[in-house]
């Protein structure tokens, strides 16, 4: 039977439920007379007899017993199901995977979400650590996090952080031997630990700006790692400069377990934002991980 025919058949269930051509028509919202020609057009095509007919009652035959025991649980498991569809409309649920760099993962969709999460048990969060700037469309992400100078024009955007700070900093051990850099031209002369990029195999720049004067160094030294956290403890070990965002080291600066230098070089940049496709604003999970994180002055 073609699924166009299904419609006959829910008619023909509801009259047996009815045990009335008009009361089921009233429920389905049809005149009787229409509900009485489908339920004949089932009839003929499957070439019997379902509903016996009299002026004052209905009943099923031997074959309408048959096919009402047989259809109307399946169509009860459709209709509980349909609804269950429905109610997620209003309830947030599903998983959310995004892709992020190392810090903005530690520094902002951690300490943000986590906090969110033990109320909504039916949101599932995947993050992503990644520097190479992927196509979030392409690589079936819902989301992903950059610098605001970084997002795709035809993307929505959400600033989900303040602008922010890189530090230079070294250990005192470090110190101890080597003179403070006045300028960032004097990192020549320094051990800095660099961050290896995973596009093209190369170093992230240490850009600097004061008074109008920019300068972009490539620097070099005895440890080069793909990921932020080990740069810091290099750092700690008096193995050189690390060129890292403030709030990583913060905590080791006013320990004085690191000093901070060339701060007056150091430039605020753009913050972090969570972007994503228009089409994601349909997901109620999805509303839920945007307010979250959403940043607020």
């Amino acid at each position: 039977m073609a699924i166009e025919s299904f419609s006959d058949v829910i008619a023909f269930v509801h009259v047996v439920r009815q045990g009335n051509f008009t009361r089921a028509a009233a429920l389905l919202g049809v005149s009787p007379s229409a509900l009485s020609h489908a339920v004949r057009g089932l009839e003929t095509r499957l070439g019997v007899r379902l509903l016996a007919r009299t002026t004052r009652s209905i009943s099923t035959t031997e074959a309408g017993e048959r096919l009402y025991l047989s259809v109307a649980p399946r169509f009860d498991e459709i209709d509980a199901e349909v609804a269950a569809v429905e109610e997620l409309r209003d309830k947030p649920v599903g998983t959310i995977r995004i892709t992020a760099a190392e810090h903005a993962a530690n520094s902002i969709l951690w300490p943000k979400l986590s906090g969110v999460l033990h109320s909504h048990s039916e949101i599932n969060v995947e993050i992503t650590v990644d520097y190479t700037l992927s196509d979030i469309v392409a690589a079936r992400y819902d989301a992903g996090v950059r610098l605001g100078d970084q997002v795709a024009k035809d993307m929505i955007a959400v600033r989900i952080s303040p602008d922010l700070r890189i530090a230079v900093v070294a250990s005192p051990g470090y110190f101890a031997t080597r003179p403070r850099p006045g300028s960032p031209h004097e990192l020549a002369q320094h051990n800095c630990i660099s961050l290896r990029l995973p596009t093209h195999g190369g170093f992230l720049p240490w850009d600097f700006e004061k008074d109008g004067q920019e300068v972009k160094l490539r620097v070099s030294g005895q440890w080069v790692f793909n990921s932020s956290s080990p740069i810091v403890k290099a750092a700690l070990a008096d193995y050189g400069l690390a060129f890292i965002p403030e709030d990583m080291v913060m905590e080791h600066i006013a320990a004085g377990r690191l000093i901070r230098v060339l701060d007056d070089w150091c430039k605020p940049y753009p913050g972090y934002y969570l972007y994503y496709p228009s089409r994601r604003q349909s997901s109620r999970a999805m509303a839920v991980v945007v307010e979250a994180l959403r940043y607020r002055e």
